[in-house]
């Protein structure tokens, strides 16, 4: 059980890392980015490195603990919509809207369909 503990815990940690690489750069609503694009994308591949260093060794992890490849990509939706939204509302200042709730709800009926045979079996 461990090892999925720790293959969630890493995959927010790469996730966290992700979304501030590809979005971050791209400053919060209203304000321009000033920083030329060759040093945003610099920084990005830094960032991105970092969050590969996470992500590898928490699908190995996921894989090892017999999570299927449809089962490790769908936790991983689950994990950057967990990320994601806050990030979006609380950093970026976008405004809610209806709408995510709806599509984030699709999102665990997909993690509900993935997992169905473990969770119905005896």
């Amino acid at each position: 059980m461990w090892k999925l503990i720790l293959t969630v815990t890493l995959l927010v940690i790469s996730n966290i890392v992700m979304t501030f690489a590809w979005y971050g750069s791209l400053g919060k609503q209203g304000q321009a980015v000033e920083t030329p694009m060759w040093k945003l994308i610099i920084f990005s591949w830094a960032l991105a490195f970092l969050e590969y260093c996470f992500l590898i060794p928490a699908n190995h992890l996921g894989r090892e603990y017999g999570l299927s490849l449809a089962q490790l990509k769908i936790t991983q939706e689950v994990v950057t919509l967990s990320v994601f939204v806050p990030f979006m509302l609380l950093y970026m200042g976008e405004h809610w809207k209806w709408d995510y709730l709806w599509a984030f709800l699709c999102i665990l009926g997909a993690v509900f369909f993935v997992n169905r045979e473990a969770l119905m079996a005896p």
